[in-house]
C-alpha cells in the first residue's frame, strides 16, 4: 500500500508541475509504474467527477473501414463498424477501463455453483428506437443469430459452449454451458454482441438501443448519425451529431486533426506523435502495451506452410526490434507469436521471447526442404503501416538467404478477399479481455476467425480443461502451455502489441485509456462531450 501511495503520489506531482489535465494525470500515473487497470480506476473516479456538456456535432476519422462495411453484426472485422455499431446499438455486457465486466442491457447476472448455468437480468424499461420496449427474447435473438451452422459470425466459435439458453421472465435468461466457465460474462461482452429487436434482418436501417440513429450510410467513406434524446445512460449521448469519416491514410487523418476538419482519430502514426504533444490544441492518448496485436499469418493447411520448419523459418526470420524502432518509434513491445499479452494475469512470463536470428531462420528453411520464393499479401487496408512492416520482413529475411515477395493487396475490401483466403498475409487482433476468449476466438478450432487454419484437438481440449480448472496455479500452467504450442507449432508471427494512440482536440472531454481497445473501447460517440 506504501508503495501504490508513493506512485499515485510521483504521478500526482508530475502532473501539477507540468500544469497537465486529468488525461495527463492517467498517462503520467502509468509512467510512474501503476499499472493500466490501477491508474484508468482512478482516471474513471477522476473523469466522473465532470459534468458532460450536451451539443455539437462531433466528427471522427477513423482508420478500419471498406467499401464492403455492413450494420449487421457478424461482419464486423475492423474499428470504423465497430464503433458505429455501438453508436446504434447497445451491448449486452460492457467493460469498464480497468477491463472488468459491467452490466449494460444485461444488467446483473448470476453463476450456479460449478458456473455451468447463470442466470443474467435484462435491464427494463429500455426502448428501442423504433418504440419497442426490450425484453428477453430480444436478448434471446440477437444471440442466437451469432448460433448454428448456417451463421458465419465470428462469434460463433466463442458461443459454442453454451448448449442451452432460453427466458425464464420476460426480464429474465438462463444460460447453461457444457462445463464451467467462471469468465463467461466476458464472452458477452464480444463486440459482435450487440442487441436488436427480436426478428430483425433489416441491417440497413438499424434499429437499436444506442445513444443514436442512423441518418446516412456511404460504406467506406462515412456514417452520420443523430441522438435519439432520452438515452438511458447517464452522462452518455452528448452530442447532437455524430459523423464517422473513412480515413484510411494516416497522414490525411493526421492533418484532418492538425487542422480542425474533424475533432479525433484513432491509430496515430507513432513517427509523428512526439511533434503533435507539442501542440497545445491537441490531446495525444495513449494506452501502454494493450494495443493492437500486428501479424503475417500463414494458414498452416495451404501448400508448403503446412511445414514446421517452414513456420519456424518465418518466425525467427523477422527483425521485430528494427519493425517497432522503424515504424512505431518504440510505441510497441515485441510479440511472442501469440496475441496474448504482458498485462494478462495468464501471460507466459517463462518463456523466452523470439529474437531476430537469421542462422535459426536459414536453418529451418532449409530442413523444410523447400525452395524458392514466400508471398506475403500485405495492405494499408490491413493496418496503415502494414507495408512498411512487410517490407522490413522482407529485408530481414533476405539476410538468411529467404526471397520473401511483398504483394501489395487493394486496400478496398482486403477482409473480404485477402484475409481467411491468402496462403500468408497481414493482420491485426485488438486485445480479448480474458485468455480463453483469446484462445477459443483466434485459436479455437471452432472458430471462424481461426485465420492460420491451425485446429489441434489438444489445444483444444488443454483450453476447455483450463476454463473449468479452480486451482490458479494449475490454470495458469495450462495457459501457459497453450501460448508455447501456439508459439512453436502455429502459423502466427506476431512481431508487435503497439500502443494504442489516439489524437482529439483538446476540446474534447471523456477521452481516457481504456483495456480493451483505442477511442475509449471504440464508444467515444457516446461517451465523450465538448469543453
Amino acid at each position: 500500500m506504501e508503495d501504490f501511495s508513493k506512485k499515485l503520489k510521483d504521478a500526482e506531482q508530475l502532473a501539477t508541475r507540468s500544469g497537465g489535465s486529468r488525461r495527463d494525470f492517467m498517462q503520467l500515473a502509468i509512467m510512474t509504474g501503476l499499472s493500466v487497470s490501477a491508474a484508468g480506476a482512478m482516471f474513471s473516479k477522476a473523469e466522473a467527477a465532470e459534468t458532460p456538456k450536451k451539443g455539437g456535432t462531433f466528427r471522427i476519422g477513423m482508420e478500419g473501414g471498406s467499401a464492403t462495411d455492413s450494420l449487421d453484426p457478424r461482419t464486423y472485422a475492423d474499428s470504423v463498424m465497430i464503433a458505429a455499431s455501438l453508436a446504434v446499438y447497445d451491448s449486452m455486457i460492457e467493460f469498464d477501463n480497468a477491463g472488468n465486466p459491467t452490466g449494460a442491457l444485461l444488467e446483473s447476472w448470476e453463476a450456479r455453483p460449478g458456473a455451468v448455468e447463470w442466470i443474467f437480468n435484462v435491464r427494463q424499461g429500455i426502448k428501442f428506437s423504433n418504440g419497442k420496449t426490450l425484453d428477453a427474447d430480444d436478448v434471446l435473438y440477437s444471440i442466437g443469430i451469432h448460433r448454428g451452422e448456417d451463421t458465419k459470425s465470428p462469434a460463433k466459435g466463442i458461443l459454442e459452449q453454451i448448449i442451452d439458453i432460453k427466458a425464464v421472465t420476460p426480464s429474465q435468461i438462463s444460460i447453461t454451458l457444457s462445463s464451467g466457465n467462471a469468465d463467461f460474462p466476458v464472452i458477452l461482452g464480444d463486440y459482435h454482441l450487440v442487441v436488436v429487436p427480436n426478428g430483425f434482418t433489416d441491417w440497413e436501417n438499424p434499429v437499436g438501443t444506442g445513444a443514436y440513429k442512423l441518418a446516412s450510410f456511404e460504406p467506406g467513406v462515412r456514417l452520420v448519425f443523430e441522438n435519439r434524446g432520452d438515452y438511458w445512460m447517464a452522462g452518455r449521448a452528448n452530442f447532437d451529431r455524430v459523423e464517422l469519416l473513412n480515413i484510411q491514410d494516416v497522414a490525411a487523418r493526421t492533418a484532418a486533426l492538425q487542422s480542425g476538419q474533424v475533432d479525433a482519430v484513432n491509430r496515430l502514426d507513432a513517427r509523428t506523435v512526439d511533434l503533435m504533444k507539442g501542440n497545445n490544441a491537441l490531446s495525444i492518448v495513449r494506452t501502454k502495451g494493450t494495443g493492437n496485436r500486428f501479424c503475417f499469418v500463414s494458414r498452416v493447411t495451404s501448400p508448403g506452410f503446412e511445414n514446421k520448419d517452414l513456420r519456424l523459418a518465418l518466425k525467427w526470420g523477422i527483425d521485430r526490434e528494427k519493425i517497432i524502432d522503424s515504424v512505431y518509434s518504440g510505441y510497441a513491445v515485441p510479440g511472442n507469436d501469440h496475441t496474448l499479452d504482458a498485462f494478462n494475469p495468464y501471460y507466459n512470463t517463462d518463456m523466452p521471447q523470439r529474437a531476430y536470428d537469421p542462422d535459426k531462420a536459414a536453418y529451418h528453411f532449409k530442413k523444410s526442404g523447400l525452395s524458392g520464393e514466400i508471398t506475403l499479401s500485405t495492405s494499408e487496408g490491413a493496418w496503415g503501416s502494414a507495408v512498411d512492416c512487410a517490407q522490413l520482413y522482407q529485408e530481414s529475411m533476405s539476410k538468411a538467404g529467404i526471397t520473401l515477395n511483398v504483394k501489395k493487396e487493394s486496400a478496398d475490401g482486403y477482409w473480404d478477399n485477402v484475409w481467411l483466403k491468402e496462403p500468408f498475409c497481414a493482420v491485426y487482433w485488438g486485445r480479448r479481455l480474458s485468455a480463453d476468449q483469446t484462445f477459443t476466438q483466434v485459436y479455437g478450432s471452432g472458430s471462424d476467425w481461426n485465420d492460420s487454419d491451425w485446429r489441434v484437438p489438444a489445444f483444444d481440449k488443454l483450453v476447455e480443461a483450463a476454463r473449468v480448472e479452480l486451482d490458479e496455479t494449475k490454470r495458469k500452467e495450462q495457459y501457459f502451455e497453450c501460448q508455447e504450442m501456439i508459439a512453436e507449432d502455429g502459423g502466427m508471427v506476431c512481431f508487435a502489441i503497439t500502443d494504442y494512440l489516439d489524437g482529439y482536440s483538446s476540446k474534447v472531454k471523456g477521452v481516457q485509456p481504456h483495456a480493451r481497445y483505442d477511442m475509449n473501447d471504440n464508444r467515444i460517440a457516446s461517451k465523450g462531450w465538448f469543453a
